[in-house]
């Protein structure tokens, strides 16, 4: 009886048949078929787009996704410096780049490498070069080396499973172990990531699970604590992680949306004169300008006067590209036409 009770209170990594998880396919089997419709609607929308559009979308995907992943422990990164660090790894050349700092250029190496290499092979020297571009104090061992190489030769295995299902099992497993002193979360969603480039068969990104989980992160914690908490069978998780990627998937639409307007515009006034201050900050208007536009910011960011400021704007006005906001206020702000 005592034996039972403390097999109820136990986490799944301290019961007898782990780590053979298990789960009822027909519990999510239309989830995952609906997942995978999604994902072949959206790579066959990216397939019509030119090199520079996909490589933008691929820059706006992974912006958001290096930016989510921090945000859920609690980590706010500098969008500026996230979108450089990785424009700068795509050799892509963006308006208003800026150098950044250690961490963002630690978790920027870690996620374009599970993304771009995604068809390499995980290694431990793989996982300690993560852990050291987040941690400038690297470990030189895994707090479970046993149980680490176990879930290495299963991640590397070639076996009849299904790799968004894999994605979801790899999740688990690792944030289970929990094989460092710090960053297990960040590293589990790149290995999430590593595992869905492979089961689109593309290294570019085109959504972000990591903004999907930061929207539901209540809900993440508590299924994975349940999942940790209960039996090896995984289903209910599965089924969790499932319609989470089937909101990512879904959600793309406002990032294609906005690379789609800017090209277009851009085509729109290829013959427009514009001088390179206001295409910088037009640029920075498509990219997701925080706050208002206002003639000061302007100003502060171009690094030019306020009447100059106040000059580029009522040109661009002039030329029907921005508008005053109804809105008013304090201060006039401005808008994209």
């Amino acid at each position: 009886m005592l034996q039972n009770v403390q097999r109820m209170n136990a986490f799944i990594h301290q019961l007898d048949h782990w780590p053979e998880f298990s789960w009822r396919t027909d519990e999510f089997v239309n989830l995952l078929s609906e997942v995978r419709n999604l994902q072949g609607r959206l790579f066959g929308r990216m397939e019509s787009l030119g090199f520079e559009l996909k490589n933008e979308a691929t820059l706006e995907t992974l912006t958001l996704d290096v930016l989510k992943s921090t945000e859920i422990e609690g980590e706010i990164l500098n969008p500026v410096q996230v979108r450089s660090s990785i424009a700068r790894r795509l050799g892509m050349v963006i308006a208003g780049s800026v150098e950044s700092d250690r961490n963002v250029d630690g978790m920027v190496e870690m996620m374009i490498d599970a993304t771009h290499h995604c068809f390499r092979p995980l290694t431990s020297e793989r996982l300690f070069d993560w852990h050291a571009a987040l941690f400038p104090a690297a470990p030189e061992s895994f707090l479970l080396e046993t149980e680490m190489n176990r879930f290495l030769d299963w991640f590397n295995k070639k076996e009849d499973i299904d790799l968004v299902i894999k994605a979801a099992v790899a999740h688990v497993w690792f944030v289970t172990i929990h094989p460092f002193d710090d960053g297990n979360g960040r590293i589990a969603r790149a290995l999430t990531d590593m595992l869905l480039a492979q089961s689109d068969k593309s290294t570019q990104r085109f959504y972000s699970m990591s903004a999907q989980i930061g929207l539901d992160r209540k809900q993440y914690y508590e299924i994975l604590e349940r999942t940790q908490k209960g039996n090896l069978d995984i289903t209910e998780w599965i089924q969790w992680f499932l319609r989470c990627l089937m909101n990512a998937l879904k959600s793309t639409d406002t990032v294609l949306n906005r690379v789609l307007f800017k090209a277009d515009f851009w085509n729109k006034h290829a013959n427009t004169p514009i001088n390179e201050r206001q295409k910088k900050l037009l640029n920075k208007v498509f990219d997701g300008f925080e706050g208002k536009l206002t003639s000061s910011k302007w100003a502060k960011i171009a690094k030019c006067s306020k009447d100059t400021a106040i000059r580029d704007i009522n040109d661009l006005i002039s030329k029907n590209i921005l508008q005053k906001e109804e809105a008013g206020g304090r201060s006039t702000n401005y808008e994209l036409q």
